[in-house]
């Protein structure tokens, strides 16, 4: 799935981390390009890591971001890829109950980390095409997101996305960008 131009030298700033089956293979696609993930579309697990490249134009300079997508399977090793980051994009499956709690832990493993204690974090609440309304607020209480917003000294945003329909992937490429986003969670 890399789209990386071999002229470059790309160093990833942002991590798409969560457990395995979350998503992140998905999401990534969907956010390089709008028609490329479907209700047909599969994909495999990603054994090791994976380089993305979003290319998008601002001001009408040409602008990059790399992405390093490291396979759910790889979390005892995560933190090999921590240097130099300043973004991790963490997505959880809100149709499967049983990893939310998994996540949870990933999660907070994440949070304590002393290499990330700075950093932004995006927590993608993903497949809200499969789930219902009740499992993404048991998902939030579940991760204790209010607390969660309160104790955490990273800077943490709350998105629900889909893969398939493409709802929250507009907010992911502009908080991928820097900007602010809004979220009602």
């Amino acid at each position: 799935m890399s789209q990386t131009d071999p002229n470059l030298q790309l160093r990833a700033t942002c991590l798409c981390l969560g457990p395995p089956g979350s998503g992140k293979t998905l999401l990534l696609k969907k956010l390089l390009s709008s028609n490329s993930v479907d209700e047909t579309t599969t994909s495999v697990a990603t054994v090791g890591m994976d380089l993305v490249t979003l290319r998008y134009q601002e001001n009408q300079k040409n602008k990059t971001i790399v992405i390093r997508e490291i396979g759910g399977l790889m979390a005892p090793i995560w933190n090999r890829y921590y240097d130099g980051v300043n973004r991790v994009m963490f997505v959880i499956d809100t149709s499967n109950l049983c990893q939310i709690s998994a996540a949870g832990v990933l999660f907070y493993t994440i949070l304590a980390e002393p290499l990330l204690q700075k950093i932004k974090i995006l927590m993608v609440l993903s497949k809200m095409d499969v789930s219902y309304r009740q499992m993404r607020n048991e998902a939030l209480l579940m991760l204790q997101s209010k607390r969660l917003r309160k104790e955490a000294k990273q800077s943490i945003t709350i998105v629900e996305a889909s893969a398939v329909d493409g709802e929250g992937t507009e907010m992911i490429l502009e908080w991928l960008k820097n900007k602010e986003i809004n979220t009602k969670l």
